[in-house]
């Protein structure tokens, strides 16, 4: 695996296209898609990592941003045509209070801009042909939402960090509804992602190949006895009563300077399942 730093300008969809070529191999995956004018980190998935991507796409994010107020755009974001202007002037007392509205669990519909899939097309692909389809509305949580001011009293500064499938363009429309006008967002940047960071990045180009096991680091890890690496290399389930919390949890062995990922047990319905057994 390895973490990106991806530029602005470039799709997900063209990292990993680079990525194939550099490393002359078809599996390769990203966890959470970028827009191609945002940046910051992703997370990808090289060879048999990629059996990963699930649990490392489930880790929160944190973004930064900054929302425009007074003027909506058809696509939420710096990129779209201006679809309506408000006259508005709110304090950044104002701001935060309606900031600290949208912190905790709360649902959220996906833009028609964003790459979730509906009857197996994207929904951006749809946008493009103007098309607009109706979508559910999800469960997201927002763990930090602050706002600091800027020298243009109708654009803050905000840091985000939220749960897995959070849509931050959608957070700064809503923002602006919520103070009686619209918004947009701009300059979008990942910062963490799971366990990684924008200072664990690298370019495209040069950003260096890790090992399985640090696809999982946010895991609690389960050292393994030889008699357990034979039982889960097998397919098999260790005791829960060698398992603590709530999963999910990364089994290893070897030393603790360089420990391999031999398997991911995890809870589900209250059982633990084996999620994945790393081929040898």
């Amino acid at each position: 695996m390895l973490v990106v730093d991806k530029p602005p300008g470039v799709t997900s969809h063209d990292v990993v296209g680079r990525l194939r070529r550099r490393f002359g191999e078809r599996r390769i995956g990203h966890a959470g898609t970028l827009d191609p004018d945002a940046t910051g980190v992703l997370v990808v998935g090289v060879g048999k990592a990629t059996r990963l991507m699930r649990f490392a796409t489930a880790g929160r994010k944190t973004y930064e941003t900054e929302i425009v107020f007074g003027v909506e755009t058809s696509t939420l974001d710096s990129s779209g045509e201006v679809t309506a202007r408000h006259e508005m002037s709110p304090t950044l007392e104002e701001v935060r209070a309606a900031a600290a509205g949208f912190v905790g669990v709360t649902e959220q519909v996906p833009p028609m801009v964003s790459a979730l899939k509906v009857d197996g097309r994207r929904l951006y692909e749809l946008a493009r042909e103007g098309i607009e389809v109706e979508r559910e509305a999800r469960s997201i949580e927002v763990f930090r939402f602050d706002v600091e001011a800027t020298t243009d009293p109708l654009v803050v500064h905000a840091v985000v960090e939220c749960s897995a499938g959070t849509y931050i363009r959608t957070l700064g429309a809503d923002l602006g509804t919520a103070l009686a006008g619209g918004a947009h967002i701009r300059a979008l940047r990942r910062t963490v992602s799971g366990a990684f960071d924008v200072q664990d990045g690298g370019g495209i180009d040069d950003a260096p190949l890790r090992p399985v096991v640090d696809m999982v680091a946010g895991m609690d890890r389960v050292q393994l006895s030889d008699d357990e690496l034979r039982v889960v290399r097998n397919g098999g389930r260790l005791p829960c009563d060698r398992l603590r919390g709530e999963g999910p949890w990364a089994l290893v062995t070897g030393d603790g300077a360089a420990p391999e990922l031999v398997a991911v047990h995890e809870l589900i319905g209250g059982r633990v399942k084996v999620g994945v057994v790393i081929p040898e």
